[in-house]
């Protein structure tokens, strides 16, 4: 395709971006850094685990999203008896009436859709958790030594409630890294609230039109690859990673409450995501605004604090804004 033609292409698909945004409004009242991060990590390609309270619409705004989208949309509500089969799918027996041959068929589960709702995912066992590993990793899933590809777009929105944790089964460190983004949703302001109980106590009803589909997904996820980035913020990029690890870094507060950093595939992730956020502004090189926007929901799960940290309630987050204070950053002219 001539360059001419692709970059128009990619004008008109960044003009789709506020329409998509509009739409899921119509919706979802105020939460619009939790929303601009959640396209970020659809448009990076990633998954993204969304952690709030019951009742800030979580799973409303996965809903919406997927309305929005004209992709297929599938919810896993996640329990303490779901077991690996349920969400991958199970082989059954079934004849052929014609030679009254029998023969196994692989019946796909609820994960061969495009958009993937996993409701309160830390409510069922490490066994079935692991079982979206391969599916979040390679976009693949195998049964009974058989590999089957996933529908693409492959898109999990996971959520989980911090509060109530009888029951519950924390995400192994190996899973949480497969998530793109760690996204925090909080409460909503004074206004917002006063908007969500009018819009829902009523008898107004809303309409979301898709916008995007399958094609254009795609084709966004590589208009995202092609942002440019100066060597200089890749540089910091690495430098803030490895500031995270106790053994490696140069921040104090780092050697003082961590006591495990974050491995490589966060500053793959931090660069993709700062380039998605960068095409989502409408710009299409990356700035240290971008990279300061997507450092804390990509390092948030990826840097395990020690044991002091957790009795002082020092979280990964103020680990973060001491690097983005301390370590040195790529050049003025940059941002």
């Amino acid at each position: 395709m001539p360059k001419s033609e692709r970059n128009q292409m990619g004008i008109q698909l960044l003009e789709k971006l506020p329409l998509l945004k509009q739409e899921i409004r119509k919706v979802i009242v105020g939460q619009e850094a939790v929303l601009d991060e959640v396209l970020v990590a659809m448009m990076a390609g990633g998954h993204c685990l969304l952690e709030g309270v019951p009742g800030l619409a979580k799973t409303l705004m996965v809903r919406t999203l997927s309305q929005a989208l004209h992709l297929s949309f599938r919810r896993i509500q996640f329990t303490p008896d779901l077991m690996p089969t349920d969400i991958i799918g199970t082989e059954v027996l079934e004849e052929d009436h014609a030679t009254g041959k029998r023969f196994f068929k692989f019946n796909k589960g609820p994960l061969f859709a495009n958009i993937i709702l996993a409701d309160e995912i830390n409510r069922t066992p490490p066994k079935t958790q692991s079982a979206l590993l391969e599916a979040m990793q390679e976009f693949e899933v195998t049964y009974a030594g058989q590999t089957y590809a996933l529908d693409r777009p492959f898109f999990i929105l996971a959520t989980q409630n911090p509060i109530e944790q009888s029951g519950t089964y924390p995400l192994p460190e190996a899973q949480l890294d497969r998530f793109l983004l760690y996204v925090k949703i909080g409460y909503p302001t004074e206004q917002e609230e006063t908007a969500i109980l009018t819009g829902t106590t009523g008898t107004r009803k809303v309409d979301v039109q898709p916008v995007l589909d399958a094609n254009d997904i795609k084709q966004l996820q590589q208009l995202v690859r092609e942002v440019s980035i100066d060597a200089e913020l890749v540089s910091w990029v690495s430098r803030l990673v490895r500031n995270t690890r106790p053994d490696t870094t140069t921040v104090d507060y780092v050697k003082e409450w961590v006591r495990w950093g974050a491995g490589p595939r966060a500053g793959q992730a931090l660069i993709l995501t700062a380039k998605a956020h960068a095409l989502l502004q409408g710009r299409y090189a990356v700035t240290t605004a971008d990279i300061t926007a997507m450092a804390y929901p990509v390092l948030r799960h990826r840097i395990l604090m020690n044991f002091r940290a957790e009795a002082e309630g020092v979280h990964p987050d103020k680990v973060t804004e001491k690097l983005l204070q301390q370590v040195e950053r790529a050049a003025t002219r940059l941002s």
